[in-house]
């Protein structure tokens, strides 16, 4: 299984959900992006890095990209963190890409903790999302863990 989180810039929510997702899928491979080339190359912000390290995600290796069309084949399941996110990924999506595209959060978005502040109350919306995702007999069963 192979998962995308993606929000506008790559610097605040989509690094700590793909934090998140890697301690909660070890088997899966994670990755994040952002619809917006302002922060390519960069690392997260500052104050989301802070936020994840208090509750045990390291940020700091992590850098900003921006959505590949290639994206869509690579991965099986592209997360958006807010509807503008969905619609953004919806209209650049190719032609007969196989990914799954949907909101991260079921039945809400993850607001935006660089314009907010609420770096906290991102990070427990993106963990709440993440357990569910978890939970669903789909993911669970594609990223188990195999042994010999």
């Amino acid at each position: 299984m192979r998962i995308l989180v993606v929000c506008l810039g790559n610097i605040c929510r989509s690094p700590a959900a793909e934090a998140v997702l890697r301690d909660r899928l070890p088997a899966a491979e994670i990755d994040s992006a952002g619809t917006g080339n302002w922060h390519v190359g960069k690392p997260p912000h500052p104050p989301m890095i802070a936020a994840a390290r208090a509750r045990g995600y390291d940020l700091s290796q992590l850098r900003a990209r921006q959505v590949r069309p290639d994206d869509f084949h690579d991965f099986d399941l592209i997360l958006a963190m807010d509807r503008d996110n969905l619609a953004d990924l919806q209209a650049i999506r190719p032609a007969g890409a196989r990914a799954e595209l949907r909101l991260f959060r079921d039945g809400g978005e993850v607001p935006d903790p660089y314009f907010s502040g609420d770096f906290d109350g991102a990070l427990d919306l993106i963990e709440a999302a993440a357990d569910a995702l978890v939970s669903q007999p789909h993911i669970s069963s594609a990223t188990r863990v195999k042994t010999v």
